[in-house]
């Protein structure tokens, strides 16, 4: 049975509390796992989660602040030291290569490895796999910052009512499915689109047209809210998202289940992040990320 969920690994902006971890989040979808953004520390909460190195097969990192990737260095040596039997493939802004590459040699060990890195130079598909495409959104930050979308090809839902009326039943359906016709029935006569699942990645950014672009009609959308709505000139001055902002791209862009993180030490209270989001009237299913949590992709509308 396919297995489709976020992993929350960490939730701290900047620094780590006692309560929150760096940055750190993994996309199980179906057979593969996505890890987002690895802040110091994941290695740990890998093994805290139930997550092996043997369940990644991507790794995307949206910018090279030391929150969201100095935990490449022990990720990349754990990949080794387990001998991942895989192709592991690293995603990140061309113009931090120089980071991605002190941080993946930054002590010796053996590669046994098959690491492949695919830097992003610009907006556009990153990768296309049989369960999803990858696409990647340019974000407005301080060093430069890309968002990461994925998106299931459409399917196709059988109509048990119009099968009947075209006197389609038992293995005569499967064949339909598979050669798009049988006989003069064709596969749109007894079905309809079945709209793939949509799953967005947003960090550190202003609001922009990449925030947008990457949001629109997501099942399940993790991006940051680093302040309260009552600090938005530092959220703007130093390049992050209110709660009420995200929840208003959320609301605008038919979000199903929004995931609110990466909060700033200075706030005690979650529940203010919730506050605000529904205030800015978001209606869909909301999570105040905290670290270990596991959040499930909706089930397809």
């Amino acid at each position: 049975m396919s297995v489709r969920e976020l992993v929350v690994l960490g939730t701290a902006s900047q620094v780590p509390t006692r309560h929150r971890n760096h940055n750190g989040y993994l996309l199980r979808w179906d057979g593969e796992g996505i890890l987002f953004d690895p802040g110091e520390g994941t290695q740990r909460q890998m093994l805290r989660a139930g997550v092996a190195a043997h369940d990644l097969n991507r790794i995307c990192v949206t910018h090279f602040h030391g929150d969201h990737s100095l935990g490449l260095a022990g990720v990349i040596q754990r990949i080794n030291l387990d001998r991942v039997p895989h192709e592991v493939t690293a995603h990140y802004p061309r113009s931090g290569r120089r980071f991605f590459d002190r941080l993946r040699y930054a002590t010796a060990y053996r590669e046994t490895v098959e690491l492949t890195e695919a830097p992003v130079a610009a907006d556009g598909v990153l990768a296309v796999t049989p369960s999803y495409t990858l696409e990647a959104r340019r974000l407005s930050h301080p060093v430069e910052s890309y968002g990461y979308r994925l998106v299931e090809p459409d399917g196709r839902r059988m109509l048990p009512d119009r099968l009947a009326a075209h006197g389609v039943k038992g293995p005569d359906v499967g064949v339909l499915q598979r050669a798009g016709r049988l006989g003069d029935v064709t596969l749109e006569d007894v079905s309809e689109v079945r709209r793939g699942q949509r799953f967005a990645f947003v960090m550190d950014t202003r609001l922009c047209d990449g925030v947008h672009a990457l949001a629109e009609d997501c099942d399940l959308l993790v991006i940051e809210s680093t302040f309260l709505d009552e600090d938005i000139a530092l959220a703007v001055e130093h390049g992050h998202l209110t709660a009420g902002q995200a929840a208003a791209v959320a609301r605008d862009a038919g979000v199903r289940h929004l995931v609110l993180t990466h909060f700033s030490q200075r706030y005690s209270d979650p529940g203010d992040f919730e506050r605000q989001a529904r205030a800015a009237g978001f209606e869909g299913e909301l999570t105040v990320a905290r670290d270990l949590l596991r959040v499930p992709v909706p089930k397809r509308r």
